[in-house]
């Protein structure tokens, strides 16, 4: 059983910065694949970005690629995501999310979810 809370969340001028954090606990370990996802307003879902540091994976959407900073601390359990250079297209519910890795790969498909953060982003 995997529990995820998420945190950070807020409201932001275009340009300004937020840091989310995933904290994990139950049967979370360091060789699970995590991964942030958001729904913004009218738009289906987007992974934003996913972390497999087993295996030494991290990717990102292009719409955040150089931006945001996925990063994962395993001895805490706790995911993070430094979100820079924020615009208001990024507003949305962002949630943490987790699952089991298929050998070395990340399936993005998860098994477990967080409730979500909201980020508004003004312009």
């Amino acid at each position: 059983q995997v529990q995820l809370v998420e945190s950070g969340g807020g409201s932001v001028q275009a340009g300004g910065s937020l840091t989310l954090k995933c904290a994990a606990s139950g049967d979370t370990a360091a060789g699970m694949c995590m991964g942030w996802v958001r729904q913004p307003p009218g738009k289906e879902r987007e992974t934003v970005a996913y972390i497999y540091v087993g295996a030494g994976v991290t990717a990102y959407a292009d719409s955040v690629k150089g931006r945001f900073t996925i990063s994962k601390d395993n001895a805490k359990n706790t995911l993070y995501l430094q979100m820079n250079s924020l615009k208001p297209e990024d507003t949305a519910m962002y949630r943490c999310a987790a699952e089991f890795p298929v050998g070395t790969k990340c399936p993005v498909g998860y098994n477990y979810w967080g409730q979500g953060t909201q980020v508004t982003v003004s312009s």
